[in-house]
Order: C-alpha cells, then structure tokens, then sequence
C-alpha cells in the first residue's frame, strides 16, 4: 500500500515510517519541522541526537536499500497539502502533524490560539484534500486517550450505546478533555465523523495513551535513525521524564498525589497498531475508534516502578499539581479493538526500563536539569 505519514519527522511520526517501510509498504513522510522549532523556541532539545530529514532519509536507504518520498510543507496551506496528496497518491494517510503538548497549549493566549488553530484547521484542510481527491483513501488519525478525561464510568471505544426515556442510540462517548490541546483532538474527532458520516470517508481514530521508550527495531539498526527522547516538562512524557531524573540523581516529580491513571503504550506497539489500522482499513463511510494503550498505571505507581527498578539511589518528591485535573478517580478503559486484529503487547518490563536508563545514561550530558521543572500552569495564564 501506499502511505503518507504526516508528521513524518516526529518522535511518533519517523519510526511509524520506517516500521511501514519495512513492512513493504510504499511510505513519505510531509512535515514542516515546527517540532524541531518548538525546541528552539523553548532553549530545550531531543536527549538523543536527531539527524536532519534527509540524512534519516538517506541513512534508510543506506541500510534497508528501501526509499521514503518526502514532502516539506505545512497543512494550513491546503494548495500545498493538495498538491502533496494528488502527486503522492497514497492509500491511506496516518495523521500525527499536530501540535501534541498538553502544556504547550496551557502557556496562554498565544500558544492556545496556535494550537487550537493549528491542529483543527490544519485537520480540516486534510479532510477536504481526502474528499475531493480520493474519498477511498484511509484516515488513520491519532487521538489522544486525554479527549475522554476521566469519567466515573467504563470508557468505550469511541462509542456509547445510550438508553434515555425507553429509547436507545448509538452515540460517541461523551469527552471531558483537560487541555486545550485536548479540546483540539476532540474537535478533529468530530470533523472526521462528520465527514464519514456526511461524505461517505472512512477514518480510524486511534486514541492513545502516554507512549513511553525510545526505540524499535528500525530505528536501532544506525544511529542516523534515532527518533526524539523528549524530556521536559512541556513534552516531555511521564515515564521517560522519571527515568531521566533516576539516571540524574534527580527527585521523580510527581504532580499532587500522583493518584492520576493513565493509559500506557510501549513505542513499539504503537508504530505495530498504526501498521495493523492501515492494513485492515475502516469501510466507507465508517468512523471506527480505537483506544490505542495497552495497559495503565497511577503516576505514583511509575513513579516507584522507576525507583525500585534503578540501580542506586532515588527520591521522589510531590509538588503541586500544575494542571486541573481530578486528584483521584475511576479508571477503566476498553481497549480489544487493536487486539483483535493481532496486537500482541509490550507490557512495560524490567528489560526496557534498564534500557532506558542505558540510554539516558550515554546522553545524560545533554541535558538541561531547569527544563525538568514544571512552569506551565494551567491557571498562570488567566489576567488578574
């Protein structure tokens, strides 16, 4: 099949890339590096070293001797992103290229107006390019398991068969997101049932849990292939953030109680379940919803795994909670979907956390220990 994967120079979006490649499929990535300019803008970078595009590009070749088209330009200019779609001709299309930090959005005025735009309009743009191009080609989306936040009931995938005063439909779940990146994702969801609904599209929404690691089995045959390790507060995810302060000497922040659940995946069991969504696609006219984790754990609970996994010793300290968000709650999410069509898990293992702290330990120069602090709050925006 033919994919082109948006986003293609992220954390999430390269190794997604090379995983289709190397599964046979004809993949391009597209990407305007704002990533790469987030770094920048925040004085922070990637713990491991990042190639430029090309050379990742080049180095695949070099080493599968298989070749990623590419494309550099943004989805808000939907000439450009028409004219990718048109001369790529892609089957299905996996959408990463939105701005994915929670806190990034929480910083104030300017960065939730960048951000809500970005990601909604630059979606829509999509959207349209898929309509009037190619209705056959395959969304797959990646959505957050953050659309839901944390409802006291079970969380379906995506779907809710609702009963009210003796009568019954099928609705999508109800979303409480916490972030106005959040939002953004629960905005896309509903752009892209209507659309399936509407225009007869097919999508599959994918929505998923923190990603934790750094490496697949692509990505570890040449250091040119690296993906980001993102460590900071603002993108930094919760387990490889703790992993880096264990190898520091660092204490594990732990935001209040740490009583907060989330969702779990293993890098490599998400480049697998984009692979298994692209090859067994949604029906026309179908919005098919996945929860895309594969198991989940308190903060508190990473928080001691890491510690009691490191071979020396570690602190844990409690701050204050930077984010609104409820201390302590219900958490109990359907995830067969992925599953069902072959996922085999990578449960989070005593062997990849010691691997994390092999790799944090040969990169631990490059870090910056102020950027490990939280000074996004989720209130520090608001005037007066």
């Amino acid at each position: 099949m033919r994919v082109l994967v948006l986003g293609g120079d992220g954390y999430l979006g390269w190794p997604t890339a090379l995983h289709l490649s190397d599964k046979g499929h004809e993949v391009a990535v597209l990407d305007n590096f704002a990533r790469r300019g987030y770094d920048a803008e925040l004085g922070v970078e990637s713990l491991v070293p990042i190639e430029s595009l090309a050379d990742r590009i080049a180095a695949w070749q070099e080493v599968s001797g298989r070749t990623i088209g590419s494309y550099e330009g943004d989805l808000l200019d939907a000439e450009f992103l028409f004219g990718a779609v048109r001369d790529f001709a892609p089957d299905a299309i996996v959408h990463y290229a939105e701005q994915r930090s929670a806190p990034y959005s929480m910083i104030d005025r300017e960065h939730a107006v960048y951000t809500q735009h970005n990601n909604v309009i630059g979606n829509l743009n999509l959207l349209y390019a898929i309509a009037e191009i190619d209705p056959a080609i395959h969304l797959v989306k990646l959505g957050t398991m953050g659309e839901y936040g944390t409802p006291n009931v079970d969380i379906e995938e995506g779907w809710l068969d609702l009963e009210h005063n003796g009568r019954s439909d099928r609705v999508l779940f109800p979303k409480r997101p916490g972030s106005f990146y959040h939002l953004t994702k629960v905005h896309d969801s509903h752009n892209i049932e209507f659309t399936c609904r509407a225009w007869g599209l097919r999508a599959t929404d994918l929505n998923q849990g923190v990603v934790y690691g750094q490496q697949t089995p692509q990505t570890a045959l040449d250091p040119r292939l690296a993906t980001r390790f993102d460590y900071d507060a603002v993108f930094g995810t919760v387990l490889n953030r703790f992993v880096i302060q264990a190898v520091l000497g660092q204490p594990l922040t732990v935001y209040g109680k740490g009583a907060q659940t989330r969702g779990l995946i293993d890098i490599r069991d998400t480049v697998e379940c984009i692979r298994l969504a692209v090859e067994n696609p949604a029906e026309a006219g179908e919005f098919r919803v996945f929860n895309q984790m594969t198991e989940s754990m308190s903060v508190a609970g990473i928080a001691d795994l890491v510690a009691d996994r490191f071979p020396g010793p570690v602190q844990i300290e409690q701050l204050e909670n930077p984010r609104t968000e409820t201390p302590e709650h219900y958490y109990n999410v359907k995830h067969t979907g992925l599953v069902g069509l072959g996922l085999e898990p990578h449960l989070l293992s005593d062997t990849l956390i010691e691997s994390m702290f092999d790799i944090v330990g040969a990169n631990k120069h490059r870090v910056n220990p102020e950027k490990l602090r939280p000074t996004v709050r989720w209130r520090g925006a608001l005037k007066g």
